[in-house]
């Protein structure tokens, strides 16, 4: 099945991004709101503690968990908003970094943020995710 998002880029903007611009999908699909995707185990503990490629390698097989239980999968993601609870760049990259990976050719629009503090014990990386699907 083809995905309903397309990808959007200009010829106007910096090729250095390594995502799509903006994105849409057509009236008829069903979007679906994904919570942020944590490392956490299914007994409930941090994975990964203290890795930032190990918890976002987590958060991706999460998502990818969520995302065909509502039916979809990563070439419906429509965007995403990658946390990573550190102030220096070379984490954000090295997060970053995995979920480019996963995403591969479908470079979603995204937002990379660092913070200060996420919600689970010995967190550093969260990521959300919209994806859009044709019943």
């Amino acid at each position: 099945m083809n995905s309903a998002v397309q990808l959007i880029r200009s010829a106007d903007l910096s090729d250095r991004a390594q995502y799509a611009y903006a994105a849409t999908a057509p009236k008829d699909a069903r979007f679906i709101f994904l919570a942020g995707s944590c490392p956490l185990n299914l007994d409930g503990s941090t994975a990964a503690i203290g890795d930032f490629a190990g918890q976002a390698a987590k958060c991706i097989e999460n998502l990818e968990i969520a995302l065909a239980e509502a039916g979809a999968s990563m070439r419906d993601v429509i965007s995403t908003r990658v946390l990573v609870a550190s102030a220096r760049q070379e984490d954000l990259v090295t997060a970053w970094d995995v979920v480019a990976a996963a995403f591969g050719d479908h470079d979603v629009p995204s937002t990379l943020l660092g913070v200060t503090v996420l919600g689970y014990d010995d967190q550093l990386v969260e990521i959300e995710a919209t994806a859009a699907v044709r019943d």
